[in-house]
């Protein structure tokens, strides 16, 4: 296991699947963004993916980008676990690549992480959150299995199914 590097504060981990339009405006947002320390991986499961031209292109400008492959199995539950065991950033997020809204909540999310949280969730059910897009019924349908996991799970999130989140790395590395 590789120690987690002391100068770098944050893993931003983006696990891809034909990602490129979407990935070339967040990298962009990212390096407008992102003050502090920080890596980028861009986590894929195969080779052709069109995620990968838009990173190498990106990353001549933006060298903090650093592509992983996935070789722990296809999907992206895999893609994280395989980024988190590549992270040398103290927090790792994991962000979706077509989803900037939780750009501007990085710091707040550090801020939380620094007074002890393991992890951090982002919700669109609670404290001001929204959801746009969308069919009505999907919607619906994620707000019962929101509630559901709320009262059944192990844990109290208010959105389970929000796929951005922060977590304290050496926590999770072998997992």
């Amino acid at each position: 296991m590789m120690a987690i590097q002391k100068d770098i504060l944050l893993t931003v981990l983006i696990p891809v699947f034909n990602e490129g339009i979407n990935l070339k405006i967040m990298l962009k947002f990212l390096k407008a963004t992102l003050e502090m320390p920080h890596e980028i991986l861009i986590v894929y499961d195969f080779p052709e993916d069109d995620s990968i031209p838009v990173a190498t292109a990106m990353k001549k400008q933006y060298p903090q980008i650093i592509l992983v492959h996935n070789n722990l199995g296809k999907g992206v539950a895999n893609a994280i676990k395989k980024g988190v065991t590549e992270a040398q950033g103290k927090f790792t997020l994991i962000l979706t690549a077509d989803d900037s809204g939780p750009l501007m909540t990085i710091d707040d999310m550090i801020g939380l992480m620094e007074q002890g949280c393991d992890i951090v969730n982002c919700t669109r059910y609670a404290y001001g959150g929204r959801v746009y897009g969308g069919s009505p019924i999907a919607r619906q349908l994620s707000r019962i299995a929101n509630k559901l996991f709320f009262v059944c799970g192990p844990v109290t999130l208010t959105d389970y199914t929000m796929g951005v989140k922060m977590l304290r790395t050496s926590k999770f590395k072998n997992m």
